[in-house]
């Protein structure tokens, strides 16, 4: 069914509630991201005519032209009670409530999710639920960086002619392998017991808090000295996390590295081919999308309710 053009501006509002996936470019905070969408969403709402809007009827008065002349001159009157210029716009930022499924960092682009009015307790049974994320981690060998960022000093450089794609798929296969285990002692299973055994059939579980990040799945996409990229799908992560472990990877192969891209490719079922670009941050990209993902939730319930231990991704 094909949406339909609504000129009412209070219909819109009302019905401005839900999820919406937003793609975040590389260098932006989110509170910026934020109010850009909240900024072009109330402009659009204040564009529309509301329904509520009084007629404006031209009531002439009669008004002294002075002691020089006597005679009345007829002035149109205007409703000062609802003109903008003394009441504000109609809709303004703050009444629009909105808030992130999960944050991302200033250095980091991709997938991020917005729950929007009604839509904010969606967003937290998600975050709740705690979906795997899937990033593209791209380093460069023989600089380290301090926040291991491509924004920060150069520390350190070192020779990295050594390094081949086998030593470094090897490499990640082997964190994989760790972090799986590491899966088990953070939900409290002895890794010599029988319940253990029972997850394990199972397949990939999730953590019982989000204290420590866990990485369900970790491989080389691309090398290109001294460039590489990974794909990182893993929970409770931050920018600061992944960046570390692309200085971990760099030590690890008697060389250094530091990260010069992170790009969030997606959130659960929220890909980064449904996401809303920049240009289209306006109320009719944001209803659209917030349809989209609607369907993606009546699609996978388990987003908003996980009734199983074991991973649903």
């Amino acid at each position: 069914m094909a949406l339909q053009k609504v000129r009412d501006a209070s219909l819109v509002f009302r019905n401005l509630n839900g999820i919406i996936n937003v793609y975040k470019p590389a260098g932006m905070k989110i509170k910026h991201v934020r109010a850009a969408i909240l900024h072009n969403i109330c402009e659009d709402l204040n564009a529309l005519k509301a329904n509520n809007e009084p007629e404006s009827h031209q009531i002439p008065l009669l008004e002294p032209g002075g002691a020089a002349d006597p005679l009345l001159r007829k002035v149109n009157s205007l409703n000062l009670a609802e003109h903008v210029l003394s009441t504000g716009p109609r809709y303004q930022m703050e009444d629009i409530r909105c808030a992130t499924v999960a944050s991302l960092g200033v250095h980091t682009s991709g997938v991020l999710l917005f729950g929007i009015n009604k839509g904010l307790k969606q967003s937290m049974r998600i975050q709740r639920n705690r979906p795997i994320r899937a990033y593209h981690v791209t380093g460069q060998l023989g600089k380290a960086t301090e926040t291991h960022l491509p924004d920060s000093h150069i520390t350190l450089k070192a020779n990295y002619r050594h390094v081949h794609p086998d030593r470094l798929s090897a490499l990640v296969s082997s964190l994989q392998a760790s972090h799986q285990c590491k899966m088990f002692e953070l939900c409290g299973v002895d890794m010599q017991s029988q319940a253990a055994y029972e997850i394990a059939c199972k397949g990939l579980i999730r953590p019982a808090n989000n204290s420590q990040p866990i990485i369900y799945g970790i491989k080389l996409i691309d090398f290109q000295k001294p460039h590489f990229t990974l794909e990182i799908h893993a929970i409770n992560e931050s920018e600061s996390y992944l960046a570390t472990l692309v200085h971990e990877i760099g030590i690890e192969l008697r060389t250094v590295a530091h990260c010069t891209a992170l790009r969030c490719i997606r959130h659960g079922k929220f890909s980064v081919e449904g996401a809303l670009l920049r240009h289209a941050w306006n109320l009719p990209g944001v209803v659209r999308n917030m349809r989209e993902q609607k369907e993606i939730l009546e699609a996978h319930p388990y987003l908003l309710k996980q009734d199983r231990i074991e991973l649903r991704n």
